[in-house]
């Protein structure tokens, strides 16, 4: 992490239990940068665990769910603390910037792809992988202009992770009647249609900055 200039607004860095933790963090030897890698392995759990759903059945494909959609929230805050790690309790290091950014772009296609694997689609899967990918770089292009970063959804990676994590908890719920691929493929296509929302809004603020 560099500093506060376009971070992500996230109301949960306010919180009692995120500062308790962070504090706890920062007793450790463990780094910004170590926690950030750490969230693509959560990342790349995740996206294995859900698609073994595809080929699993009963209690495992619910346990794949569940385990997924676990994973996918780990992801997050690892993406929490990193910075919380960095900043506020003044860990960050020079490198902080790469660590920041770069395991998020991996992290989105390993949790995104699988989703559909285990939806039996895995053209939906990369199609909401590339959208989320040019999402994250209309945002990344606007701050190389000078703009301020734009982190506006619908379907910004919050709500990505928010889409998959309800779509993995209610596909395990609803399995006895529903199979839990046609959920997840629910799901991904909300994730591809407010992907393009978001990346058409984006597009839009860039350009007219530039005006």
């Amino acid at each position: 992490m560099t500093g506060t200039k376009n971070r992500r607004p996230l109301t949960s860095r306010d919180t009692g239990w995120a500062r308790a933790v962070t504090r706890r963090l920062a007793e450790t030897r463990i780094t910004p940068d170590q926690v950030s890698a750490f969230s693509v392995v959560a990342a790349v759990l995740a996206g294995l665990s859900l698609a073994a759903v595809a080929w699993a059945d009963g209690g495992w494909a619910i346990a794949a769910l569940l385990i997924g959609g676990a994973m996918v929230q780990l992801r997050l805050l690892c993406n929490l603390f990193d910075g919380m790690l960095a900043v506020e309790a003044g860990r960050g290091g020079p490198a902080g910037a790469f660590w920041n950014e770069v395991p998020d772009r991996p992290a989105d296609i390993a949790i995104l792809v699988g989703m559909g694997m285990g939806a039996g689609e895995p053209w939906l899967g990369w199609a909401a992988a590339v959208l989320a990918v040019f999402v994250a770089y209309l945002r990344a292009f606007g701050v190389s202009l000078g703009q301020a970063a734009d982190y506006r959804g619908p379907m910004a990676k919050q709500h990505r992770m928010a889409a998959v994590t309800v779509a993995a908890v209610g596909a395990a719920v609803l399995s006895p009647w529903v199979a839990p691929g046609a959920v997840l493929a629910v799901a991904l296509w909300v994730i591809v249609a407010g992907s393009t929302v978001t990346a058409l809004r984006r597009g839009r603020t860039v350009h007219d900055r530039l005006l």
